[in-house]
């Protein structure tokens, strides 16, 4: 039995089913769970991440990360972590750049926040040398400083869907119509946790809350704060969303997020203000585009030396590279980061002001 079939069957017995519960089972079902049952990332998948780009990213936070390390008076040992590492290129990425920090390497452990089985496997060949651990989640990192980057995590988290109807809200739901799957709203009521959009909303709009970030950027500030250490986080989004987000991502085209449910890549729109909120007691930094910080350290000339050595269509596709990840016509804007130190420490490079 296909997903969508064991959907329509649920829907069918229990009634419309939230937003959110519809995207965690096209995600993370254990047998038709889009993360559970393929590798998603890179040209022979349905998307590629700034990481699978080019080399320079991963290059650029390794140092960041390495220098918040050194302004951190280089603890030992410390956590070096990543949230979703997708094929582990983003981490095999930042061990190679740091690996000439002295004694970096030699005091990190490496650990991988990773729900996906088959995703776990490719990451154990890539970063075979290192011998990560890898945690279902943040409450087991160990009590120690942690340093770790979250490249489009947030973006995959479930989320629920509201459509204002004067001071109450209607909450959009996956039915069933004719047999097939439709979204349809509930009926209208209070919503205490989205009192604030009131402020910012008319009747008919539609807004997004995703409930799961923010205990999970709780914890993880929690333990910068506590334990020392930095965190830089990137994803696409806005201060606050307005509007439907939800995206399907097929073979790089878009889909129906209720078409072949399980087999296409869904997300929304990051809310970085509930992040920034969420990161008390630590100290964040501003939101910053993501092409304005990686030009603060340097990829240009990190660029431009790479294309010394670079000719003909190795060289077409470097320069795209680099324009695709800073213009601000592509990923540039689009994408966002903020950093995240303890309370008193000198903030992230790239993320000063």
């Amino acid at each position: 039995m296909s997903l969508a079939e064991l959907l329509t069957a649920q829907i069918a017995a229990q009634g419309p089913m939230r937003l959110d519960a519809y995207m965690s089972a096209c995600l993370l079902h254990p047998e038709h769970g889009y993360y559970t049952t393929r590798q998603p990332f890179g040209t022979q998948g349905d998307f590629i991440t700034a990481p699978e780009i080019s080399q320079m990213f991963g290059e650029l936070v390794g140092l960041a990360l390495a220098q918040s390390w050194l302004d951190q008076g280089a603890p030992a040992p410390f956590t070096l972590a990543e949230l979703g590492p997708g094929r582990g290129t983003l981490m095999a990425d930042i061990l190679r750049a740091c690996a000439r920090v002295p004694d970096f390497i030699e005091a990190a452990q490496l650990i991988l926040v990773e729900a996906s089985p088959a995703l776990r496997d490719v990451q154990r060949e890539t970063l075979a040398p290192h011998s990560p651990l890898w945690l279902d989640d943040l409450s087991a990192l160990p009590a120690q400083p942690t340093f770790i980057v979250a490249n489009e995590f947030f973006d995959a988290l479930p989320i629920r869907q509201f459509v204002r109807d004067g001071h109450l809200w209607r909450e959009r739901q996956v039915g069933l119509e004719d047999g097939a799957l439709v979204f349809g709203l509930g009926p209208a009521q209070p919503q205490p946790a989205l009192a604030h959009r009131l402020e910012d909303t008319n009747d008919g709009d539609l807004i997004e809350d995703c409930a799961a970030a923010t205990p999970i950027l709780g914890t993880l500030a929690a333990q910068i704060e506590a334990q020392g250490g930095a965190a830089l986080i990137f994803d696409y989004g806005d201060w606050r969303t307005l509007g439907d987000t939800l995206q399907a991502v097929r073979k790089h085209h878009p889909s129906d997020p209720l078409t072949a449910p399980g087999q296409a890549d869904l997300t929304a729109h990051v809310d970085f203000e509930a992040l920034i909120n969420a990161s008390a007691p630590a100290k964040p930094s501003r939101v910053t585009p993501q092409g304005i910080f990686l030009e603060r350290l340097g990829i240009t000339a990190r660029a431009q030396a790479l294309a010394k050595s670079l000719t003909g269509a190795a060289l077409d596709t470097h320069i795209a590279a680099h324009r695709r990840l800073t213009h601000p016509q592509e990923m540039g804007n689009l994408f966002k980061t903020f950093g995240i130190v303890p309370t008193g420490a000198a903030m992230l490079p790239g993320l000063e002001t």
